[in-house]
């Protein structure tokens, strides 16, 4: 994922749909899937999951469990675990038409940055494939091993970058954050996502930063 300021007004959700429908026809044809991170409004992340799936569209949505309340009984439940937020790994293209022409992707809004080179024009936000992997080794796991964090809470912490090399969590890569007085390994998606580690052996990491 290329390095960016996200403004507000981006994490807010983002719908370029005129625009995009306005460019449709003159979009590049074909090209390499990327993973787009995708708002969805009104909390339809399931309902677009499961339109995703139908489609046999490659995707995640990060779950977790939770208690929910269902007729006064509390039930273990998975929820997704980051409100509003969908990886998709499509063509722009591909996206942008499935958002024009069906109504069960309609809730889907690209997200959109500013980098270095573009300070005064925004891009819609991709993430690489070498990222997306290592946040979905972390993200994946539903147990109590993994916590799911509030990205402006680790935004400007102090980091020292690490490797797992050893359990079940081997070849990730990920920060040394000290969260709630205990030293965690976070997987960060800049702007957009953070899951921690609840325990990781120091014997198992390996010091990336030199």
């Amino acid at each position: 994922m290329q390095l960016c300021w996200i403004s507000a007004e981006s994490l807010v959700e983002q719908d370029i749909y005129d625009k995009m429908k306005q460019t449709a026809a003159s979009l590049q044809q074909g090209g390499d899937p990327l993973w787009y991170p995708m708002r969805v409004t009104y909390s339809q992340e399931l309902k677009v999951k499961a339109a995703l799936e139908k489609q046999g569209i490659e995707h995640f949505l990060p779950m977790k469990y939770e208690l929910v309340d269902t007729d006064g009984s509390l039930h273990r439940t998975l929820v997704p675990a980051i409100h509003n937020l969908i990886f998709v790994r499509s063509t722009q293209e591909h996206i942008t038409r499935l958002k024009m022409f069906q109504k069960d992707f309609a809730p889907l809004r690209y997200i959109t940055c500013r980098t270095s080179s573009s300070l005064h024009k925004s891009e819609i936000l991709t993430v690489s494939d070498r990222q997306m992997q290592n946040f979905i080794r972390v993200a994946s796991v539903t147990d109590d091993s993994v916590m799911f964090l509030n990205w402006e809470s680790v935004a400007d912490k102090v980091s020292r970058r690490v490797e797992v090399v050893e359990g079940p969590f081997a070849g990730v890569e990920g920060v040394i954050m000290r969260i709630r007085r205990n030293k965690h390994v976070v997987v960060q998606l800049q702007g957009l996502a953070a899951v921690a580690i609840t325990f990781v052996p120091p014997a198992f990491l390996k010091l990336l930063d030199k």
